[in-house]
């Protein structure tokens, strides 16, 4: 195992660091203090050759091209103060109404229009006896973004001798504040050399939110079985998206009882042989399939992204947990926000 960290370039007069984990398998996972961002995670291919799972830039100004800022799909980054949308912007907690940033028609989505994706954090490397990590540390002020409370935010990103990648999140606050958290990465196990619509896919879910017009769950419910976004069995893509041309872009509410720690996803690219399986202690997850990404997006070394060329997997708490019954939407001062997913790569 062995960790370097080297610039990457400047944001507002703050140098941005990218750091760079290795395991002995040859797995290496890059970090930027940029929205706590993953910027690449690439494994050997061959020949010498190595190849990329992400969707990502290998220079700071792929995130602040014109392209980028007008499609925002928030490759790779950390999100919060809390992902997914909050109805108009919107909640209460004792007995006061917060008005947010509403940056998605009448909505607030992901944190708002500077959200956590945007801000610089404080990075430093570790070494822990199960591998070698990066932990960012930022401070959300009171009522930024609308929300209350001055929060104290930790996220470790941990590579392991076992190809994972383990993402632990902690917090606290001194106002009752809602809180999710979660990472953003697009995920495409055959390196972008096709889009996803070979990946075979399992879910373990029975329900999920169901949107009201405005793309945002106000409460109901829905069952799986018997529609196409029954993941439950393994499926492949591509028979699915005949039935729902537009892929998925559904909060997941998971089998197994919210808090406990458990597998609750895995993917496979039948053609390489590679899998992804996510572990996590979140209640649930948005399963995008990027409908919306934009095809004129590019690494430098030409992977191409764009529609259905990668998937995400955001776990967190319930999309619009503020004004619905969910577990664990709020944080409360005196309480510590702990929640950790895994991301386990197997080639």
């Amino acid at each position: 195992m062995k960790s370097e960290k080297i610039s990457f370039g400047s944001y507002q007069n703050k140098e941005i660091i990218q750091y760079i984990l290795e395991n002995d398998n040859g797995m290496v996972v890059k970090i930027i203090n940029y929205g706590a961002t993953i910027t690449s995670v690439s494994i050997p291919s061959g020949d010498n050759s190595r190849v990329d799972l992400v969707c990502g830039f290998d220079t700071l100004e792929g995130y602040f091209s014109e392209e980028y800022k007008a499609n925002a799909p928030y490759f790779g980054c950390t999100v919060g103060r809390y992902a997914g949308r909050i109805k108009d912007g919107r909640f209460e907690v004792d007995g006061r109404e917060y008005k947010l940033v509403q940056n998605d028609g009448t909505n607030h989505l992901h944190g708002g229009s500077t959200g956590f994706d945007k801000k610089v954090w404080e990075g430093d490397l570790f070494d822990h006896e199960n591998g070698t990590g990066v932990k960012m540390q930022y401070e959300s002020s009171h009522l930024e973004e609308g929300y209350p409370g001055n929060l104290q935010v930790i996220v470790r990103f941990l590579l392991t001798p076992y190809n994972e990648i383990k993402i632990g999140y902690e917090a606290t606050t001194d106002h009752t504040t809602p809180l999710s958290l979660t990472n953003h990465t697009y995920f495409n196990l055959n390196g972008f050399s096709s889009d996803i619509l070979n990946h075979i896919t399992r879910i373990q879910a029975s329900r999920f939110q169901k949107p009201d017009p405005t793309n945002v769950p106000v409460g109901e419910e829905q069952e799986v079985e018997g529609t196409p976004a029954d993941l439950r069995q393994a499926v492949e893509l591509a028979g699915i998206f005949t039935k729902q041309p537009k892929g998925f872009e559904h909060y997941y509410i998971f089998d197994k009882e919210a808090g406990t720690y458990g597998s609750v996803a895995e993917f496979s690219d039948p053609a390489s042989g590679r899998s992804l399986k996510v572990s996590t202690d979140e209640p649930g997850m948005l399963f995008y399939t990027g409908f919306y990404t934009s095809d004129s997006l590019e690494r430098e070394s030409g992977d191409n992204y764009g529609r259905f060329r990668a998937f995400c997997c955001e776990t967190g708490r319930y999309h619009n947990g503020p004004n619905i019954p969910s577990p664990g939407s709020f944080l409360n001062p005196g309480e510590t926000f702990e929640t950790a997913t895994v991301f386990k790569f197997d080639w």
